[in-house]
């Protein structure tokens, strides 16, 4: 898989090179960033929204791109630092000179990467970025996801409605990655606000952990009915392969780390049962996620999770606002600096029908993201550990 995106990444990286200061000539497809983890613990993220990503190019030329001319997606791996989606950003913005960016992966890389890209004028649609305060970066900065606010609370409602007793809760997340950060704070308080609900510990990992020892011990002496992680895929799974295998029984929550089938092979059958909130499903009702659906379905062989969902929609974005502007102001000949600046506006004042459903940004701050749906998922895994799917329960 590594050498496929490496292909890709090279091939887009040269196609993108040689567009010139001026993309906009109608003779050149029109090149789109996209700035996301391929490499790193960070990549079973990143995959998955390069297929979404791809995905969408395909579809969207399929139809037509940007009024008859081609978008040309330019991959750059931001891998799992900050330092990484800088460098990324950097190079599609002074080198590959794109329109727009789709990216980063983390919050904690967009916290880093979007203030270059605002203050160089070019647009950002963040595709998985749900920490409080992305937008407020600047108004060149925008996001596909929902934050961590509009989410979170979802999943706690949905535990205490599979079981009414739970009382005794226990949060553990990820202290040196700004999204956990950020989302913890959420699930914190809804738990404090909730009277039904007490908190009885809180326990802090690293992204680059292993070995749990310590959180899980001090974990089960707490005795919580429920268990909220917020973390990432593999750091994630493995915590909860170890509460499991150290005797813990009760419902787990994860957060939006744990949005992405690659944990299934982390905690293997010990993931059955977690709960997550979700802003995509795969079953939701829509002309255009049927057919993303349908297309994903087609090259994968298998349902279409929340990441490639978010990925898909943040490119569907930038392609629908050059179809608008375009139609407004011809963009062949325009100036890149210009070019970037109107596109900006045209994605902010813009309405879209998505695979995440419909869509629009607020107008203060500008970027964050309306969405009217969520959705609530159980893991449900074979008995084996060799197969896995996000069950969507009934509202």
């Amino acid at each position: 898989m590594k050498r496929i995106l490496a292909s890709i990444l090279s091939l887009a990286v040269t196609a993108g090179a040689g567009l010139g200061a001026t993309p906009a000539d109608a003779a050149d497809p029109i090149p789109v960033g996209v700035a996301v983890a391929q490499t790193s613990n960070v990549a079973l993220f990143g995959q998955e929204q390069v297929i979404g990503a791809q995905i969408a190019e395909e579809f969207f030329n399929q139809k037509g791109g940007v009024n008859g001319r081609p978008v040309k997606l330019v991959f750059q791996d931001t891998a799992g630092d900050e330092a990484g989606a800088i460098n990324a950003f950097q190079n599609l913005i002074n080198v590959a000179k794109v329109v727009a960016i789709v990216g980063p992966t983390l919050s904690q890389q967009a916290f880093a990467a979007d203030p270059i890209a605002n203050k160089a004028g070019v647009p950002v649609v963040g595709p998985s970025n749900t920490a409080q305060g992305i937008p407020q970066i600047g108004e060149y900065i925008s996001r596909v996801s929902a934050p961590v606010t509009q989410i979170a609370p979802h999943a706690v409602k949905a535990a205490m409605d599979s079981n009414p007793n739970l009382k005794r809760v226990a949060v553990l997340f990820a202290q040196n990655d700004a999204f956990s950060k950020s989302e913890t704070q959420v699930f914190q308080a809804t738990v404090k606000e909730n009277p039904k609900l007490e908190l009885v510990t809180v326990q802090t990992f690293q992204t680059t952990d292993t070995d749990f020892t310590a959180q899980t011990t001090n974990v089960l002496a707490a005795k919580p009915d429920l268990v909220i992680i917020s973390g990432l895929a593999a750091d994630g799974g493995n915590l909860v392969k170890q509460l499991r295998e150290l005797g813990y029984k009760g419902q787990i929550v994860g957060g939006n780390g744990f949005n992405t089938v690659n944990i299934f092979p982390v905690c293997k059958a010990l993931c059955d049962g977690i709960l997550v909130a979700q802003a995509y499903s795969y079953q939701a009702a829509g002309e255009i996620n049927q057919a993303f659906r349908t297309f994903y379905k087609e090259k994968q062989k298998k349902e279409p999770p929340q990441f490639s969902g978010q990925s898909f929609a943040a490119v569907q974005v930038v392609i629908d606002a050059l179809r608008a502007l375009d139609k407004k102001t011809p963009i062949a000949g325009m100036d890149l600096a210009k070019l970037r600046t109107e596109l900006n506006k045209q994605i902010i004042a813009g309405t879209y029908q998505t695979p995440l459903g419909e869509i629009s940004f607020k107008a203060s701050p500008g970027g964050e993201i309306v969405q009217k749906d969520f959705y609530i998922a159980q893991i449900k895994m074979e008995s084996d550990g060799t197969k896995g799917a996000f069950v969507f329960l009934k509202k």
